[in-house]
């Protein structure tokens, strides 16, 4: 940890706490994360170590960069691109708006499938649960890439109408939002659902909503793109490879 210096603390995220940073050797600006492991004593768990190992792979525009990983005094740091925003707002995968480059980032992007998914930060304070895909919130404990289709989603639909599209202020409250939106799922259109763990037969059964009037703004290919990335069942939710190639980026040239 020699080589960083602890410039001022600038909040408690998800993962534990978050300090604005200086890199001694380059004189850079930088985020350390310190993580708080849940079982000190067996050190960093190999599935952390894995997917770390990939973070630090990722390289691309919008996505903050995980720059270097130290383990130290049984303390994990994670250092990342400094962004000149407010960092105590970090979630499990959110949006975050570098003003000085005018590029919209993911932040905390992958930390959840490494270290779990949080309800509450060690300092009690909810977890925002804007992004969560319904999967995760109905308790299923086989989840994968989707849920991460889902939240780049609902960063879409944020984007286009500058406002949260499921804002919940509890886990209940958030599913509810999703269900006034997109329906309340039963077994015809998201075969055992009925089956997940907090799926309850007693919530309120809403018919779906025609996405072209929540989101008004956004043109057919958008909304045709947005309803198969917000598809309630994740079997059936469109991929990030055939988002790619969907008809709504046909004109885009995409940051590398």
């Amino acid at each position: 940890m020699d080589q960083y210096e602890k410039v001022e603390k600038i909040g408690e995220g998800t993962y534990g706490v978050v300090y604005k940073a200086r890199d001694r050797k380059t004189n850079e600006t930088i985020a350390l994360k310190k993580i708080r492991l849940e079982q000190e004593d067996e050190g960093v768990p190999s599935t952390a170590i894995r997917e770390i190992s990939l973070l630090k792979e990722m390289q691309h525009g919008n996505i903050v960069r995980l720059q270097d990983v130290v383990h130290s005094e049984k303390r994990l740091y994670l250092v990342f691109e400094y962004l000149d925003l407010d960092l105590k707002k970090h979630m499990d995968s959110c949006p975050e708006f570098d003003r000085r480059t005018n590029a919209l980032k993911l932040a905390d992007f992958g930390l959840a499938r490494a270290f779990g998914i949080p309800v509450r930060t060690f300092t009690h304070e909810v977890v925002t649960l804007w992004y969560r895909a319904p999967e995760i919130l109905l308790g299923s404990r086989h989840y994968s890439t989707p849920v991460d289709v889902w939240s780049v989603g609902c960063i879409f639909a944020e984007m286009v109408n500058q406002r949260p599209l499921f804002p919940g202020d509890s886990e209940i409250d958030e599913l509810f939002k999703i269900f006034r939106i997109l329906g309340t799922p039963n077994e015809d259109t998201w075969p055992g659902v009925t089956s997940l763990p907090d799926f309850k037969s007693a919530f309120p059964k809403w018919p779906p909503k025609d996405l072209a009037s929540v989101v008004p703004n956004l043109e057919s290919a958008g909304i045709d793109l947005l309803s198969k990335m917000l598809c309630m069942d994740p079997s059936k939710r469109i991929t990030a490879r055939s988002a790619l190639e969907h008809e709504y980026f046909k004109d885009i040239g995409f940051v590398p």
